[in-house]
């Protein structure tokens, strides 16, 4: 440990100095002194950048900022609000913001201290689409704190804060309406704004309403922009609800359940500032209601209509629920002008083969590539897939491995799923009553192997349906070669188990009592590799941690079944299939195209 030494590199000018400073030693020798040198500090060191077309890790998080991309554009900064045609409106909508931050007491103007920061503060304007009967659309200013000049362990420390989860969601849909619950929603007005900080920070006084050039705002309370901001606000809320009675979720930490008599009687559901409520019982919504006025500032959005994006719609009478994004999806054809294009049948062509091949060798063919708006296509796309289109979780999986560096032909794969999308908008999830007596919880995986035909890593792909309906779904490439069929099925098999004993204890925790769960596998050796201890010369060299199935299915936790292939619905996320199957694969999960 005393040879690696952890410094800061000298700067080119600074070793050129050190070497013209070096003279010859006193017995004459022309020879200069040897520097010290050490590996760990004076080797020469690559930059390493991420991607230009892609700076995310987290896909998930990419689609829901690509997503924002695609509505209509508001002012970027408050001299743009000001001098547009809708100004009276930004100016009201400002005012109106100011107003609540003064009620809520977030700040008080004092004079700098020596040696502070100060963090810079601006204005976000949005317009508000509102709810269809509930909302109408209207003008939104936000102040924000400029959080990007926050400085870690001086201005915050921990940030992190959970969000419910979309599958949670879906599952709460499915609770709903199969038990014919109340289902109502809730927004909570100015949210974080109600965390409390637990560090000093100066922010600058908002852009148009400065009171006094020689003062800063020293904050009281968080403010939308501060890095920390997330945080304060959950863990506020998370402390109201448990000292109400609610019990949190230990498979998902913004959903939380009121129980009496070892019964739930009300589920809630937090997403940020959206809160999902569903009882039997009105009344109980109703008192919940009025104790989250109570604690904080409200509004009532009445019978739940749109949560993220979803469109929800019931028809109590039938017993369905019907789950979209025909808004959403409708603008991100018209965003790439694909509103008259011709019709296609499966997201992505059946004769596709992507490969890496196909990505721009030339300099001149990047440029050409630079204009097109590939990574923006995918991202857009994507969180229609996470949300309700398990249909176009296969295609996302491929198009979305070149972003990097797309070619010619990755983009018009891509436009040819804005062309399925483009004939599917009214597309969604259908939600119905089952026979009570049929197992609530079922999941089908599947794999294609060597399906990657540039590292030859195979697919996996599974979906899980609540009360016949899909409530999660993956289709992602396997992290390591499989060696035989039997290998990548059975890895796709480990991951339908661990996303099967996570449903399973959720479901649990709200309620719905689950048995063993089934999942359908169209591998009879992988079925017969997970049901018995058996040693193969062929299947030697499967990782042993890849075993944990067996021991699922000795404690009765987990069911593997035979499923004839062309009756399981994960097929269609591994591999592009004829209409025809496709289709039938939708039908399988209550993917409806009304």
């Amino acid at each position: 440990m005393e040879r690696i030494q952890f410094e800061v590199e000298p700067s080119i000018d600074e070793r050129e100095k050190e070497d013209e400073t070096q003279v010859p030693d006193e017995s004459g020798s022309d020879e200069t002194t040897v520097p010290d040198y050490q590996l760990a500090r004076d080797r020469e060191r690559r930059v390493i950048r991420p991607p230009n077309r892609l700076g995310y890790a987290d896909l998930i998080c990419y689609a829901l900022n690509a997503a924002e991309e695609v509505q209509d554009s508001e002012p970027k900064n408050f001299r743009e609000a000001s001098e547009s045609i809708d100004s009276q409106d930004w100016l009201k909508a400002m005012n109106e913001e100011m107003l609540s931050l003064e009620k809520n007491q977030t700040w008080k103007l004092v004079p700098l201290p020596k040696n502070k920061r100060v963090v810079g503060s601006k204005w976000v304007f949005k317009r508000k689409e509102g709810i269809p009967g509930v909302e109408a659309p209207r003008y939104k200013a936000r102040l924000v704190a400029k959080g990007f000049t926050q400085v870690e362990g001086i201005d915050y420390n921990e940030i992190f804060s959970p969000v419910v989860k979309h599958c949670s969601i879906r599952v709460l849909m499915a609770i709903v309406n199969m038990y014919d619950l109340e289902l109502e929603q809730m927004d909570v007005k100015t949210a974080f704004l109600h965390g409390e900080l637990e560090e000093t920070i100066y922010m600058q006084q908002p852009e148009g309403f400065v009171e006094d050039n020689s003062k800063v705002c020293l904050l009281k309370k968080s403010l939308y922009g501060l890095k920390q901001s997330p945080r304060q606000w959950y863990r506020r809320f998370d402390d109201f609800l448990l000292k109400t009675g609610f019990v949190r979720s230990n498979y998902d930490s913004c959903v939380y359940m009121m129980k009496r008599n070892e019964k739930v009687i009300l589920y809630l559901l937090l997403y940020v500032d959206d809160i999902l409520m569903a009882s039997s019982d009105k009344h109980e919504i109703q008192k919940l209601k009025e104790k989250l006025n109570g604690e904080f500032e409200m509004k009532d959005l009445g019978n739940a209509k749109r949560i993220l994006g979803m469109d929800i719609l019931r028809d109590r009478s039938k017993g369905e629920l019907f789950l979209s994004q025909h808004d959403y999806l409708k603008k991100v054809v018209e965003r790439f002008r694909m509103t008259d294009s011709k019709v296609v049948n499966t997201p992505l062509g059946h004769h596709s083969k992507l490969s890496i091949k196909q990505c721009p060798q030339s300099e001149d063919e990047r440029k050409e590539m630079e204009s097109t708006p590939y990574a923006s296509g995918v991202g857009s796309i994507m969180y229609g897939m996470v949300c309700s289109r398990p249909d176009l979780s296969y295609a996302i999986s491929v198009v979305s491995r070149f972003m990097a560096n797309p070619g010619q032909v990755h983009w018009q794969a891509l436009k040819w799923v804005l062309r399925y999308l483009n004939g599917s908008l009214k597309g969604g999830l259908k939600y119905t009553r089952t026979d009570p007596g049929r197992d609530a919880l079922e999941g089908y995986v599947d794999a294609d192997y060597a399906g990657n035909i540039d590292t030859r890593k195979s697919l996996s792909g599974f979906v899980f349906t609540l009360f016949g309906t899909a409530v999660t779904w993956k289709a992602n490439q396997q992290s390591v070669v499989a060696l035989s069929t039997t290998q990548a099925e059975y890895i796709a098999l480990v991951e339908g188990v661990k996303e099967a004993i996570w449903l399973k204890g959720m479901i649990g925790e709200m309620g719905i009592s689950q048995g063993c769960v089934k999942i359908h596998c169209d591998s009879q050796s992988a079925i017969h590799l997970a049901n018995h201890q058996v040693y193969h010369e062929r299947t030697k060299h499967i990782d042993i941690r890849l075993h944990f199935v067996r021991d699922m299915i000795e404690t009765k936790e987990i069911m593997v079944q035979k499923i004839a292939s062309e009756e399981n619905p994960a097929d269609m996320f591994t591999k592009s299939l004829p209409r025809a199957k496709f289709k039938h694969c939708l039908d399988l999960i209550n993917f409806v195209e009304e």
